[in-house]
């Protein structure tokens, strides 16, 4: 059962509905074409350092996401004294990553028990998100024991890439892929079909 942890409820969002349904599938987002507020982009993961080859995947798409948003990425180191003592490691992980974290932030907090979404509504989270006040999109992308519990309180959204386990370099591509897909969605472009 996916959970679905929302903030600041928002009556226009379809993602927080419990899952899509058959007709859902294959319909246009509602805003492609509309005019979007175009908020900063900040991805927040926790980790170790990145292959070569993730690093050029991901400068691959900063350069694709660069007409239409702003970006920033971050990476939280995970901490190696605390292997031992997993819930330490995690509230370490936690407080670094709340660092990051801006007090007007939008933050969506990726985890494998988050709410399903697909490109379509990808595109609708950044439209409300760019339209709720905030002055930038946070994601986050937790470490290999997940997220702590300010940063799962402090989500405005909690929705999952996949139903599978991602490691946090494969997640963080996935992410880009999907945000620079969003945005040509957004703009009604032809790359998502």
């Amino acid at each position: 059962m996916a959970i679905f942890v929302m903030a600041t409820p928002h009556p226009k969002q379809p993602y927080a509905s419990s899952s899509p349904t058959p007709q859902d599938k294959g319909r246009a987002c509602r805003y492609t074409g509309q005019a979007v507020r175009a908020l900063p982009i900040r991805v927040v993961t926790v980790g170790k350092k990145r292959s070569e080859g993730v690093r050029l995947l991901v400068d691959e798409y900063k350069t694709k996401l660069k007409p239409y948003c702003s970006f920033e990425d971050s990476l939280v180191r995970s901490n190696p004294r605390n292997a031992q003592d997993v819930r330490a490691q995690v509230e370490d992980e936690d407080v670094a990553l709340m660092k990051l974290v801006g007090s007007d932030d939008w933050v969506v907090v990726l985890d494998e028990r988050g709410r399903d979404v697909d490109s379509e509504q990808m595109a609708e989270l950044l439209w409300d998100a760019g339209n709720s006040g905030a002055s930038r999109i946070s994601f986050c992308i937790g470490g290999a024991y997940g997220h702590g519990g300010e940063v799962r309180k402090r989500a405005n959204v909690t929705i999952r890439l996949s139903s599978m386990v991602l490691n946090h370099q494969i997640a963080l591509v996935v992410l880009m892929e999907q945000l620079y897909r969003a945005w040509t969605i957004l703009k009604g472009q032809n790359y998502h079909h």
